[in-house]
């Protein structure tokens, strides 16, 4: 059971990446003054939270309710950090969720809580986590709550290492981020593809 439940929480640290996500949350929230910044992200790691929660209890009856697979989940998926991941190597005026320069720009549920944090791989990963064994089930929730505690713990401190590296470290950060999410995408959407094309 140990052996379990620390397999399901290296796991599920792995898809949702917080440390990989400090760039995005770091340029997400900038235009957000400092007083709303951790109230905002306690808020989107708490909506991925419940996402990530709700899907693994509830997830494939959603999915076969919707007549949706896993496969176009992937390539929706892919197709959206892709879009996200070309705005963080090739930034834009309105920054990486597209807003005008003349407005607030706080984030709300996208791109932070979802696809950064419950992201595609992040849902198909709690998806395999369905399971009529009480026991089991428990272990994967407390591990999903001891993830979104790191998730707090880290992205809480972005702001920090932001200061502490520098703007133009964390501008090569985001950027060198930016085309690792890239690939995940593209290797997203591959991994979609080759999955329909399986079922022709």
């Amino acid at each position: 059971m140990t052996e379990s439940f620390f397999q399901a929480f290296i796991l599920l640290l792995l898809v949702t990446d917080p440390f990989g996500n400090v760039p995005l949350f770091a340029s997400a929230l900038s235009k957000v003054p400092l007083e709303r910044r951790t109230s905002v992200i306690a808020r989107e790691c708490a909506i991925a939270f419940l996402l990530l929660l709700i899907f693994m209890f509830f997830g494939r009856h959603f999915l076969s309710a919707l007549q949706l697979s896993e496969t176009s989940l992937r390539i929706g998926g892919g197709v959206i950090l892709f879009l996200i991941a070309l705005r963080m190597v090739f930034p834009q005026p309105g920054g990486i969720m597209g807003d005008g320069g003349d407005t607030i720009g706080e984030p709300f549920i996208v791109p932070l809580a979802i696809p950064a944090l419950a992201g595609p791989s992040a849902l198909a990963t709690v998806l395999l986590f369905s399971s009529d064994n009480l026991t089991k089930i428990l272990l994967n929730v407390v591990a999903l709550s001891l993830v979104a505690c790191v998730w707090l713990v880290v992205l809480l401190g972005a702001e920090r290492m932001q200061r502490v590296l520098g703007p133009r470290v964390m501008t090569a950060f985001e950027r060198l981020m930016g085309l690792i999410l890239s690939a995940i995408a593209v290797e997203m959407l591959l991994g979609g593809i080759r999955q329909y094309m399986q079922t022709i």
